[in-house]
């Protein structure tokens, strides 16, 4: 990996992925094998006028530690500094950047499920609540790694992941920056469309697929960015192709089976299919991975319930690639996919993060979780229905068509 290549990929990271303005405060969150892309992060934001870099390193070999001898009552107990970390980068309207790419893999390999099931670290529900009500300006993007590259690749190399990465972020393009910016104003077209649908339900349909979830009253379709300054956007995951938002957590019926491996807690969720009723996932089967699954979902009342759907065709830089990528920020955007736990508040008309109203009187699931995977597939067709029953399909052989 060439250093202007990283630099121009932190200029997308912070004047895309942030919007960084000058004063900022901004904390990083990585692997400690993601030092080097940190440290050019750090040196990129400091010359755009950030006023503090807080970088944060998270070794996986440590969590392996603990799920190996430390007390089980303990396990999901997280460290009240970095709740006090996250608290303070959203009062003072910080931005958050999360970089992903598992240097390990099988870093859980033998472990027993149920117990990693039970520890979230490195992801803190404190992070996930200022995240989610938008108190910091935040994204999440990828680097790549050895480890990552081996279960990938099935070669231990960063840097040919980096080649298969670097289209995916619109790197290979003369300029990233202004492409990113195109690629969001087509999306939020699409996304205006689909809000003149006036759609009350998603219907899921396929082999051995059918369900159909329910929409909240006052849902409307968003992408990927969030408003900042005038005319200037952000993107909270890089790279993003979806269009995604907010469920009615008391309307889920059916059967739904994931389309892709699901890389969670260190290990590697397959063949996942949930039944649910109510609202509620009341059953859980999976070739492997179905007791980490389990766990999650037992987190609290919430957890059951969705939070997320999500669209997206086959179009996609990530898609043409042919890469399964085993980290949900890619595989999420290569095909369609719904999420159990916290709802997307922000996609529920009258939402003000400044101000905003109680979890109760948004009607949006709540939860201290939040797991995306991923359901679409050339088999499965999505169809929008309304209230008064109209359907219209909006995906078939994973193409739009609306």
């Amino acid at each position: 990996m060439r250093e202007q290549e990283l630099r121009d990929y932190a200029a997308i990271v912070l004047e895309i992925g942030v919007d960084l303005q000058p004063g900022q405060d901004v904390a990083i969150n990585a692997f400690v094998e993601h030092v080097e892309f940190a440290r050019i992060l750090a040196d990129e934001a400091y010359k755009r006028g950030a006023e503090l870099v807080d970088p944060w390193y998270w070794d996986a070999q440590v969590k392996r530690s603990r799920l190996l001898h430390a007390p089980e009552a303990s396990l999901g107990r997280t460290p009240a500094m970095l709740d006090t970390r996250y608290e303070d980068l959203g009062a003072r309207k910080g931005a958050l950047i999360n970089i992903v790419g598992d240097p390990d893999p099988d870093v859980l390999s033998g472990i027993d499920p149920r117990r990693a099931g039970l520890d979230r670290m490195p992801g803190l529900a404190s992070r996930f609540r200022v995240q989610a009500r938008e108190l910091v300006s935040w994204t999440i993007v990828p680097f790549p790694t050895d480890g990552w590259a081996k279960a990938v690749l099935g070669v231990a190399d960063a840097d040919l992941l980096w080649e298969k990465l670097k289209p995916t972020l619109r790197l290979d393009r003369d300029d990233p920056v202004a492409a990113w910016k195109t690629h969001i104003a087509t999306m939020r077209e699409r996304a205006s469309r689909l809000d003149e649908l006036g759609l009350a339900a998603i219907h899921y349909e396929g082999p051995g697929v059918d369900l159909t979830v329910g929409l909240h009253p006052c849902h409307f379709w968003r992408v990927g960015a969030v408003p900042t300054t005038p005319g200037n956007w952000r993107v909270v995951n890089i790279p993003t192709e979806e269009l995604f938002t907010a469920p009615d957590p008391a309307r889920a019926d059916g059967v739904i089976r994931a389309s892709m491996p699901l890389a969670l807690s260190g290990s590697l969720v397959e063949g996942l299919v949930l039944r649910f009723e109510g609202g509620q996932i009341v059953e859980v089967q999976a070739d492997t991975g179905a007791d980490i699954i389990r766990g999650y979902i037992a987190t609290d009342p919430g957890a059951s319930r969705l939070g997320e759907v999500a669209l997206v065709d086959a179009t996609s830089p990530i898609r043409r690639s042919g890469v399964i990528f085993l980290n949900t920020l890619l595989d999420e955007n290569a095909t369609c996919h719904i999420a159990f736990g916290d709802g997307i508040r922000t996609a529920v008309r009258g939402f003000d993060a400044a101000n905003p109203p109680s979890d109760e009187e948004i009607g949006v699931n709540v939860s201290k979780t939040h797991i995306d995977f991923m359901v679409g597939s050339p088999e499965v067709t999505v169809t929008g229905v309304t209230a008064s029953g109209a359907r219209h399909t909006l995906l078939r052989d994973e193409r739009w068509q609306i």
